[in-house]
């Protein structure tokens, strides 16, 4: 499932990546399919990292990579063990709205980012994720759940803020709001919801399979019920480190 927009990112051959809140891999595996780059993923979570290093490794059994290699690490993006201005490319697709202290996190982000490259954020789209928050409580009681919900144009003030210049957004995952809607109606903790269930295979099959008519579908109601909002920002020339 590919929230970033890679051709957005204007990769280079022998790029530095940084994915920072890899999660489970699905943004890493599609960078290391890029030649010639060095592909980091970082993430807080050690089972994340976990999964992602085997989703890669089965990748590479398929010779499906073409990066010149990747490495994985946990860490926190409040504070990143990197120099100033390493990175090539930055992405961070749905971890903003998980951490507290975000205006540090963004200010991270962009340190270790080259001046005149591209940052990718993506979150959780204000009013799909207003209506999740109103149908159940226990959506964001999760540990190192949801902590805020985003504005586009207050987002785009706090990363502009830090001299990067706005580029864009769209939205992604259309298909995907109503399920969580539905996940949020019944109970975010029930594993025996038919309708559920049944939305979760549809889902996946459209993960795995990718058919035309799903994707057609995401496209175009996109701009109505997209789940995900990404944006991208190029990071100002004249920025000291």
């Amino acid at each position: 499932m590919i929230t970033i927009d890679f051709d957005r990112l204007k990769i280079r051959p022998g790029d530095r990546i940084l994915d920072m809140g890899c999660g489970e891999g699905r943004h890493m595996v599609e960078a290391c399919r890029t030649d010639n780059i060095v592909c980091i993923g970082a993430d807080f979570g050690y089972d994340n990292l976990k999964t992602t290093r085997e989703k890669l490794v089965f990748h590479q059994a398929l010779n499906d990579l073409s990066c010149a290699r990747f490495d994985l690490s946990c860490m926190d993006v409040t504070c990143l063990p990197f120099k100033p201005a390493c990175m090539d490319v930055v992405i961070c697709s749905e971890v903003l709205e998980h951490i507290p202290d975000d205006e540090t996190a963004i200010s991270e982000l962009v340190r270790v980012l080259k001046p005149g490259r591209i940052l990718a954020v993506s979150v959780p789209r204000f009013y799909p994720e207003k209506i999740c928050w109103h149908l159940s409580d226990d959506y964001t009681a999760a540990d190192m759940g949801h902590v805020r919900i985003y504005r586009k144009n207050d987002l785009i003030k706090k990363i502009s803020d830090n001299q990067m210049t706005f580029l864009g957004t769209h939205f992604a995952h259309s298909i995907h709001t109503p399920y969580w809607w539905l996940k949020c109606l019944v109970g975010v903790n029930r594993s025996d919801a038919f309708l559920v269930n049944l939305y979760h295979r549809l889902l996946v099959w459209d993960m795995m399979k990718k058919p035309k008519l799903t994707r057609f579908l995401d496209r175009l109601f996109n701009p109505i019920l997209g789940k995900s909002r990404v944006l991208y920002f190029r990071k100002q020339t004249s920025h000291r480190t």
